[in-house]
């Protein structure tokens, strides 16, 4: 299948998983994750219709920001302090995890002139090998940034789930839709952005709540 295809049957599984949930595919954004896709796959890609797209690692959004300005790039990945200053004209940073960041963030923020658009990331399945803030630690991390960081704006949360069979994922994202509505009456805010599911589990994200998945093999695969 061409990247085009890949991209038709993605939205496909999109649109099902919002119908099955009562919700309109239009309320749901598909983030092309491009870190193992060649320049060409990329190009072909946004040919197809998908701009807006994520890389993990902040030398690659170095290099994909300069060979593609025309996309919207969102950083996914987990982000040292000392690299803040690379990430200028990214849109979206999906993994605001720790106090540290959210300063560094900030004043680099205000350098640029800008109000940096963030997701705080939560870790609701516990798993070590993940980062992310606990369900218990999000309020106030979240109402610190809120009321301490003037250059950064939360749209939401990001979470990740083990990588289990997608029916399995099901109680971490309904737990994480959960903690992202009752943060938002806690703190007074209007969110719009609840980054969840990737190719091994998007469909069930989105039946969760999701409003932003994350796809990367499924778009880029070349299998039939």
């Amino acid at each position: 299948m061409s990247i085009r295809e890949n991209l038709a049957s993605v939205q496909a599984r999109i649109l099902r998983a919002a119908q099955i949930s009562g919700r309109s595919e239009q309320e749901i954004r598909l983030l092309g994750v491009t870190k193992y896709a060649s320049d060409e796959a990329v190009r072909e890609l946004m040919e197809a219709g998908l701009t807006t797209l994520g890389e993990n690692r902040v030398q690659n959004a170095r290099i994909r920001m300069e060979r593609f300005p025309e996309a919207d790039w969102h950083f996914i990945g987990r982000l040292q302090t000392n690299k803040v200053r690379y990430l200028e004209h990214i849109s979206l940073i999906h993994s605001l995890d720790r106090w540290s960041l959210a300063e560094a963030l900030d004043a680099r923020a205000k350098q640029w002139g800008k109000i940096q658009d963030v997701l705080i990331q939560v870790n609701v399945s516990g798993e070590d090998s993940k980062t992310g803030l606990s369900s218990h630690e999000a309020a106030g991390f979240a109402e610190r940034v809120l009321h301490g960081c003037k250059n950064l704006r939360v749209r939401g949360l990001m979470t990740m789930a083990p990588l289990i069979e997608p029916e399995a994922t099901r109680q971490f994202f309904r737990e994480t839709k959960a903690l992202y509505d009752a943060l938002q009456g806690d703190l007074d805010v209007r969110w719009d952005i609840l980054s969840m599911g990737m190719t091994n589990d998007f469909e069930v994200a989105i039946e969760e709540g999701a409003t932003l998945v994350r796809i990367g093999s499924a778009l880029f695969s070349k299998g039939d």
